[in-house]
């Protein structure tokens, strides 16, 4: 019978399906609905700085406390206070609520804010907490060091600061992504997050107005993530790989677990076809695990990862045009 216990982040999971941070996560009801339906792992809605500042400056642009300098700062701190706080009272509700991992999400874009945000987390009990983190550079003089900067600057920073376990959710716009990630996991992060699916803007061209593009991903945005964590987890052995973005079915699981993943975070599946998707996923890598003879998720993790394939430049740029010369 196959079993698919695995850890992550040095915490054990009933298996390796991680529902992401999103609006799926923001509510007890529906974080027992996803352990009902067979998550191994929960990560909570982020919490954004954006959106706290936001809060701030939509209260001050309302008039309250422009008149004293102590009454803005007042309302700047309550604000804050009161979105942490919040968020907080979410953490320790679902980890009395599930028996599941919970997992805490913060989404920064400054180095030093969230430091001591990351010890209340760990105080209100969480399991681990997930750093998602991104910084578009537009600066044309900058080097690509002072953008990777700051995500050193924040791993190192909680890590040292909390004694649960830290990932970093991050995105693939690197020059040297498995550099960064090897940087990452000397600062104390135990874990990386590939990739984030971020906002991606779009122009309509009757109004001449952005918007947003499509926000869910697909089947095929496996693509990106796959050669990723089949590098990544042949390359840098001491942090663990979670697998995000295009896994919609146990097949997309699968083939992610074999790159080397420890984990994989699902979510668009599940706002398109309901928390059963998750079921749906396990109940497949069960009867192919059983199928191959596989006993355990260790029997098979990594068997198709960069260093264990007899071609490792399939994983590279360099098959493109071989691939395409197919099609003249």
């Amino acid at each position: 019978m196959a079993n698919l216990k695995t850890t992550y982040l040095g915490i054990e999971l009933k298996n390796p399906v991680i529902v992401s941070s999103s609006g799926l996560t923001n509510s007890i009801e529906k974080i027992k609905q996803l352990e009902d339906a067979g998550a191994g792992a929960v990560v909570l809605k982020s919490l954004f700085e954006e959106q706290i500042s936001h809060e701030i400056n939509h209260e001050i642009d309302r008039g309250h406390g422009m008149d004293y300098p102590e009454a803005m700062d007042y309302i700047q701190a309550y604000t804050r206070e009161h979105s942490v706080s919040a968020y907080l009272k979410l953490i320790r509700d679902a980890k009395a609520a599930v028996k599941i991992p919970v997992i805490a999400s913060i989404n920064c874009f400054s180095a030093d804010e969230w430091v001591n945000f990351a010890q209340e987390i760990e105080n209100a009990g969480a399991d681990a907490l997930e750093l998602n983190v991104f910084r578009i550079n537009t600066d044309k003089n900058s080097q690509s060091a002072d953008y990777e900067k700051l995500y050193f600057q924040i791993a190192e920073m909680v890590s040292k600061v909390v004694t649960i376990p830290v990932a970093m959710k991050i995105g693939p716009y690197f020059s040297n992504l498995v550099g960064v990630i090897n940087r990452i996991s000397v600062s104390g992060v135990k874990g990386a997050v590939l990739f984030n699916r971020f906002y991606e803007p779009d122009i309509d061209i009757n109004t001449l107005q952005l918007k947003s593009a499509e926000v869910f991903s697909t089947p095929a945005d496996i693509r990106q993530s796959l050669r990723w964590v089949a590098i990544t987890s042949a390359k840098i052995k001491n942090i663990d790989i979670s697998a995000s973005t295009g896994v919609h079915d146990g097949t997309a699981a699968i083939k992610l677990l074999l790159a080397g993943a420890q984990t994989v975070q699902v979510c668009s599946a599940i706002y398109k076809n309901g928390p059963s998707v998750i079921t749906r996923i396990n109940d497949f890598m069960k009867q192919w695990m059983d199928d191959k003879k596989f006993n355990s998720v260790e029997d098979f993790r990594g068997k198709m990862n960069y260093s264990s394939i007899k071609n490792p430049v399939m994983y590279e740029r360099s098959q493109f045009m071989k691939y395409f010369s197919n099609f003249e």
